[in-house]
């Protein structure tokens, strides 16, 4: 075997090498999501940017999970933002003193889908369908939201005493409030791990 074709060879075995390497890590979704839940070695990273502003944190958690500014777009975060809009904030009363309802506007508008470089934030840049009567905008009637979820049984979300919402993120999603929202880390309450 000539100098040439020897050394074609190695390198020919070595890309076999590396790519099989490759596959073996990368595995499928499937697998690298049960490995995640059982605590394996592949972490997920977050599908949309963490909430980062404190101000926005602990005003927002202390009702439900702050929902990350890349759930949503801009005009969409503005709308929710409105003083008028927080006095009745989806039926609660969320007024803020100015300062903070300045911040936490500009702070979601700045971060918000349109605004996100991440794939699954950009998924939720289209605002939710205009709603009669000015009704806030929800992140459940998205069209990425709704696609996303729509195999899942009502019964399993709405009828679950654990869950009861769609919008209760943090119910089914254990890491909704790092951002991640991989589909294979599902575990609803009282059901188990989800597959679609």
């Amino acid at each position: 075997m000539t100098h040439s074709r020897r050394l074609l060879s190695i390198l020919a075995i070595s890309l076999l090498s590396l790519g099989s390497f490759g596959v073996a890590v990368s595995d499928d979704d499937d697998e690298r999501g049960e490995q995640n839940q059982r605590g394996g070695w592949v972490q997920s990273r977050a599908d949309v940017a963490p909430v980062t502003n404190a101000t926005y944190g602990q005003e927002c958690s202390a009702c439900h999970i702050a929902y990350q500014p890349g759930l949503l777009p801009a005009q969409a975060w503005a709308q929710i933002t409105e003083p008028t809009a927080l006095s009745n904030h989806y039926g609660d009363d969320a007024a803020l003193p100015d300062a903070a309802r300045s911040e936490i506007s500009a702070y979601l508008s700045a971060n918000a889908a349109d605004q996100s470089g991440q794939i699954r934030a950009q998924a939720f840049a289209v605002a939710p369908d205009a709603n009669p009567g000015n009704v806030l905008p929800r992140i459940t009637e998205t069209r990425y939201f709704q696609r996303k979820h729509d195999e899942i049984p009502a019964r399993l979300v709405t009828g679950n005493p654990d869950v009861g919402s769609f919008s209760q993120c943090n119910a089914c999603h254990r890491g909704a409030a790092d951002g991640v929202y991989n589909e294979h880390q599902v575990k609803i309450p009282g059901y188990g791990r989800w597959d679609d």
